[in-house]
């Protein structure tokens, strides 16, 4: 029997970039299989004439309503005129806000945009994003030390996207492939100051993955010896084993989503303290 999928509206409007609200609203619907959430994101809404025209939108197409507006006159019209149309709303931040002033006792400054401001955190993670990108598989190998992490492990096993998350919160991150019979660098191995975490999955995880990616016309590349299941137990065997030899933590990726990855890798690096 087909499954059915129930499509709604979901209404996004932030007086910033939206990116807290679209990470809340999708963690929700992606609770609810049966559903599928029709998207509409408005950003950088602060002024009344632009909030009117947002709620015209939401009249023609009703739906839930998330919400981060600080200013509290544009939130009461907003909260307001969802009322009449009978429509849910929620604004995202206030509970959190909430619990914040009632344990620090002091009231919130209710800045937009303040989550971006040009901080010493932001500059670093730019610096963090442009190490990541100039090291990723494994380019310019002479400066591992300077990385908080290294990932290593065999193609296909999610290096790069967890480097790049990684560096969105801050963190120097560099991934080196593992190529069987093909020697680590030695400034890899001479390095004191990187967490260096192997990434590994199942077989049948990479070969599927390997299997879905296009790879041209490189000259003496064998399709079927990349997806063969056979040889890549023998890639993770020998990834593995360097692991070992090195005493570098082992993280299965198999059921992990990027999220999940980075946040084990955290937690590694802050036991490493």
């Amino acid at each position: 029997m087909e499954n059915r999928k129930n499509f709604f509206h979901l209404h996004l409007i932030s007086d910033s970039t939206g990116e807290t609200l679209i990470s809340a609203g999708r963690a929700a619907a992606a609770q609810f299989n049966s559903s599928v959430a029709i998207e509409h994101v408005y950003p950088l809404i602060r002024n009344k004439r632009q909030l009117a025209s947002v709620l015209e939108t939401i009249d023609r197409e009703p739906g839930i309503v998330l919400y981060t507006v600080v200013d509290r006159e544009l939130a009461d019209m907003l909260e307001s005129c969802c009322r009449e149309m009978a429509l849910p709303t929620v604004n995202v931040l206030e509970p959190v806000m909430a619990i914040f002033q009632t344990y620090l006792g002091a009231p919130s400054r209710r800045r937009v945009g303040a989550q971006h401001a040009l901080t010493a955190e932001y500059f670093a993670r730019i610096e963090a994003l442009n190490f990541t990108m100039d090291h990723d598989d494994g380019q310019l190998p002479g400066d591992y030390d300077e990385a908080d992490v290294v990932l290593v492990g065999i193609s296909r096993t999610s290096k790069t996207p967890t480097s790049i998350y990684l560096a969105n919160r801050g963190i120097k991150t560099a991934n080196v492939p593992i190529v069987c019979d093909v020697p680590l660098p030695e400034s890899l191995l001479n390095a004191t100051r990187p967490l260096v975490v192997g990434l590994i999955a199942t077989s049948d995880r990479i070969s599927q993955v390997r299997g879905n990616r296009e790879l041209g016309t490189t000259n003496g590349f064998d399709q079927r010896d990349y997806t063969d299941r056979a040889s890549i137990a023998e890639e993770l065997k020998y990834a593995r084993l360097l692991c070992v030899r090195h005493n570098w933590p082992l993280i299965d990726v198999t059921r992990r989503s990027i999220e999940e990855t980075a946040a084990a890798i955290v937690a590694l690096k802050m036991k490493q303290r």
